[in-house]
């Protein structure tokens, strides 16, 4: 067997065992002190939660399945009047959706402009790219409903604050999700798009868009499904929709629980609907555009 050590000083194995080690007993340090802040912060945190709340959380779950049984007997009372709940609180329901798909739609358009401009390789001004990626950073932190609590007190309640707030974080989140299918795009059509003088805009149109448009659909299908339930979040705080329909009923208490059941069942079978259309045209996209690229 040949002798790993070699003249000149090169570095023997049992010297590159040894930082090899030395490197993995570093990492086990930092990781093992990062989790003992973790459970420090968990601890203090419930602790300072149990002081200030009225009660402790151990003490109240004998209570935590008190109020999902009244709705639910309130509802069995009232089966009957269920049907006629569905068709009342339809229009609140299609208001939900439509919040969810307008902010979807310009959220995404918004990612599309803010993913091309973010991707190295592909960016318009390449010297921003770190400006578009913050930007980015700071739509996808700032929650939906923090936005929709400022424009719900400078615009009123209504729908337009929400559409506005969930936009603002879809723009973000699908940027993000965007630029890194970007990043995978063959860079071999835009060289020759530019060696014709194509413009930024028409060697982004003809020659990405078409590599990643199946990719980029099937994120925002996901985002779409996130956003109905992020619609509905926001109307507990007076942006419309069911969720503002289901705070008033939930709020007036016993006597309403059937209306609160109607809705949260009309909700769940909304979000399980387009869960599974989204899933099945998601699939169509991404595993018919390989079936197609591997004919």
């Amino acid at each position: 067997m040949a002798d790993v050590t070699q003249s000149g000083g090169a570095p023997r194995l049992s010297d590159m065992q040894a930082t090899y080690m030395a490197q993995v007993s570093k990492r086990r340090l930092y990781s093992g002190i990062t989790l003992l802040v973790f459970i420090l912060l968990m601890v203090s945190g419930f602790r300072l939660a149990e002081e200030r709340n009225g009660g402790s959380f151990i003490g109240g779950l004998d209570n935590f399945f008190d109020y999902p049984g009244e709705v639910v007997a309130e509802a069995v009372e009232k089966a009957g009047e269920l049907p006629a709940h569905f068709v009342t609180f339809f229009p609140a329901l299609l208001e939900t959706v439509n919040i969810a798909a307008v902010s979807t739609l310009v959220g995404a358009l918004a990612a599309v402009v803010l993913s091309l401009l973010s991707t190295r390789g592909l960016a318009r001004f390449p010297r921003l790219v770190p400006v578009f990626r913050r930007i980015m950073d700071i739509t996808r932190a700032v929650p939906e409903i923090v936005i929709a609590l400022i424009l719900i007190f400078v615009l009123g309640g209504g729908p337009v604050p929400a559409m506005i707030a969930i936009a603002f974080h879809t723009a973000g989140a699908l940027g993000k999700l965007f630029s890194e299918v970007n990043e995978n795009a063959s860079l071999k059509p835009l060289e020759g798009l530019e060696s014709v003088g194509a413009t930024w805009s028409q060697r982004m149109m003809l020659g990405v868009v078409p590599q990643v448009a199946p990719n980029w659909l099937s994120y925002a299908l996901m985002r779409f499904e996130i956003n109905i339930r992020a619609s509905a979040i926001l109307g507990f705080v007076g942006a419309g929709g069911l969720g503002y329909e289901l705070k008033n009923a939930i709020s007036w208490g016993q006597g309403r629980y059937d209306e609160a059941a109607a809705m949260f069942l009309m909700l769940f079978a909304t979000i399980i609907l387009f869960d599974q259309l989204s899933s099945h045209f998601r699939d169509r996209l991404v595993h018919g555009r390989k079936v197609e690229m591997h004919r």
